[in-house]
């Protein structure tokens, strides 16, 4: 859905304040009509909505609870056609979604057909810069003032940096030049402290040191009224007093990182006082002649209990209880045998090889909880590391210490380490070092296609010196664990997100892991199904429907991409026709493997399964869109049999 770029707004016509604020609200234009009382209250019911809506789709609530003051502001001073906001971190635009026109839209966030969980430029013209990985606005936007400066284009173009945005390597290699770029643009900086778990690393101290020093903003302040009250001041004099101003921040903040970038800082500001921010905004709009950061100070989850208790836990869940809070599926974090996820496996199994062997340690980048780590974050804190969101550092940092006699085991999801790619290949593979990257979320996620872990497979089977394994269940991700460790060079172990990961209910038992052998989860004589990773169960549930009809599926688990032994594969093809189901685009995985395999060897067709590679796969209930795109296992099952009577 497109906010169609033409349509006119009456800014004559004042909101019915008879209904609720929010329903009224369908502009930025519309927010310069409140008063800021008013504003106050919208606040309230947009934190509402919010809960409303993410209790019953899904979605990012602490984060987006945080912004909802700040959003309102800066769409206030901001809004006009002429400005520009380039949002980092999409995951707390929600607010921003709601004001710009989309509120019916935002009913359906994350299903099919509704409204994106990030920013989208196919959404709405107000979306400038799509966003759902972090570190992008500055560049971003840097780059758009560049354009607009060249274009002579007035407003101004304002970055919204927060959630931890500002460690990742991309939004420092902007700050640092901006200053050579241009000078229009505006940095505004949302500092909650976390990411999706805590911030860390000295960027985040030296931000808290900010915070806390209000001896220097006091200072500041001061130095500004004594100028502002002197009549007549002489060029001379004014530059003696910056001076002053200058040497009082030096002494009392000790380092001033913004302004040797070239930025003038302003901040901290409360980012829950709308007087205050909309005030400040108001009076640095027109200053163009350097670049500005803002510093905004905000609360992750605020206005909601649970969620301020507990940010990391209701940074991104599923539906819930907005009475109570909790999940209306079982938490995440249930390690019971009928609900555990592979984050929850990793985190368990790892405990214990990190008890057994003191050589191994855990890193991850700003995504503890969500890969599984938390419990070893607990029970063995000297050997975790989180390094904040630097996928790319965290790659190379694992190979450091894999070179020292270390076994690094970096779990981050898989859409998350396609950042840092070159990294795993140049820093850990070419030099064959023993780093284990353990990435989950590998399939299709409901975010959406900037999350979507389904495009990496094709960079993993071209490289050397690498090992890549995809368990079909947590027993199968303990046992590669284990192997892993006995490799000597870099490893990866691919696994999506779901729920149940426990054991799949087989026909037969599973042999033990073996170097390279895939195993034969199913035997049948008609057809062979090659299931990579849980995809197993959607084979078994296929063969289960075939069956129905007479047909005997084989369903086979490789386990292994690469190396990838093909001798089974080559002998089934010779016999019976062969399928392969992943959750994966069909270039470049499992599919890519069997047909080269089988090119020239056996006179043999196959049926791939997978994500399109050409297009666009969008967000929503992941169920609905393995059903929209033929994978799940009715629809396998479906086109299986017309092949086979073809």
């Amino acid at each position: 859905m497109t906010t169609d770029k033409n349509e006119e707004w009456n800014e004559t016509e004042m909101p019915n304040t008879d209904k609720p604020l929010l329903a009224a609200t369908n502009h930025p234009g519309d927010l310069r009509k409140l008063s800021l009382d008013q504003l106050s209250v919208l606040a309230g019911e947009i934190r509402r909505e919010l809960i409303e809506v993410i209790a019953d789709n899904g979605g990012h609530l602490a984060s987006n609870l945080g912004a909802v003051e700040l959003t309102i502001s800066l769409l206030r001073v901001f809004g006009e056609d002429e400005d520009r906001i380039v949002w980092d971190t999409g995951h707390q635009a929600y607010t921003y979604k709601l004001l710009t026109g989309r509120r019916e839209l935002f009913k359906k966030l994350r299903q099919n057909q509704g409204c994106c969980g990030f920013l989208s430029r196919e959404e709405s013209q107000f979306d400038v810069f799509g966003a759902g990985h972090a570190g992008t606005a500055i560049s971003a936007a840097t780059g758009v003032a560049a354009a607009r400066e060249r274009m002579n284009t007035g407003g101004r173009v304002l970055a919204v940096v927060g959630d931890g945005a500002l460690g990742c390597g991309t939004s420092l290699e902007g700050l640092n030049s901006v200053i050579e770029t241009t000078n229009r643009l505006m940095v505004v900086l949302n500092d909650n402290k976390m990411s999706i778990s805590p911030n860390v690393g000295a960027l985040s101290r030296y931000l808290n040191r900010i915070i806390s020093d209000r001896r220097y903003n006091r200072v500041k302040s001061a130095i500004s009224r004594t100028i502002e009250r002197i009549p007549g001041i002489g060029h001379c004099l004014h530059r003696l007093l910056h001076r002053a101003q200058e040497s009082a921040k030096y002494m009392l903040v000790d380092a001033v990182f913004f302004e040797e970038l070239g930025f003038r800082y302003i901040g901290p500001l409360d980012g829950h006082d709308i007087n205050q921010l909309v005030a400040t905004l108001e009076r640095v709009k027109p200053l163009d002649t350097q670049p500005l950061l803002i510093h905004v100070l905000t609360e992750k989850g605020r206005g909601y209990e649970p969620a301020e208790k507990d940010p990391a836990g209701y940074h991104g869940l599923g539906g819930f209880d907005p009475e109570t809070g909790k999940a209306k599926t079982a938490c995440a974090n249930d390690t019971s045998p009928a609900k555990c996820s592979f984050g929850d496996g990793l985190g368990e199994h790892l405990c214990r090889m990190m008890n057994e062997n003191s050589r191994i340690v855990a890193i991850t980048a700003g995504m503890c909880d969500g890969t599984g780590l938390g419990q070893v974050r607990k029970r063995h804190q000297q050997r975790f590391f989180d390094v904040g969101i630097a996928e790319e550092h965290a790659a190379i940092f694992a190979a450091g210490m894999a070179t020292q006699g270390y076994r690094p085991v970096v779990a981050i999801y898989a859409s998350f380490m396609q950042r840092a790619l070159d990294y795993a290949f140049h820093d850990a593979a070419l030099q064959n070092l023993p780093v284990v990257f353990c990435l989950d979320r590998a399939g299709a996620v409901p975010d959406g296609p900037t999350h979507h872990g389904i495009h990496d497979l094709g960079f993993w089977q071209s490289i050397p010196n690498i090992t890549v394994m995809q368990p079909m269940d947590i027993n199968e991700l303990r046992a590669m664990l284990q192997y892993a460790m006995e490799l000597e060079g870099t490893c990866v172990i691919r696994y999506p997100k779901c729920d149940n990961a426990a054991s799949i209910n087989q026909e037969t038992s599973v042999p033990a892991l073996r170097p390279e052998q895939p195993v034969t989860v199913r035997s049948g004589t008609d057809v062979a199904l090659w299931c990579l990773g849980y995809e197993v169960k959607t084979g078994i549930e296929t063969a289960d429907i075939l069956a129905r009809s007479g047909i005997q599926a084989s369903v086979v688990n490789p386990r292994f991409i690469v190396p990838f032994d093909d001798k089974l594969l080559k002998s089934q093809a010779s016999a019976m026709p062969i399928v392969t189901i992943e959750d994966h685009c069909l270039d470049g995985g499992l599919a890519t493997r069997v047909n080269s395999s089988l090119t020239g060897a056996v006179d043999s067709e196959t049926l791939n399964f997978g994500w399109p590679s050409r297009r666009t796969v969008p967000w929503g209930d992941v169920r609905e869109l393995r059903r929209q795109f033929g994978l799940d296992s009715e629809s396998v099952a479906g086109r299986v049999k017309e092949w086979l009577h073809k």
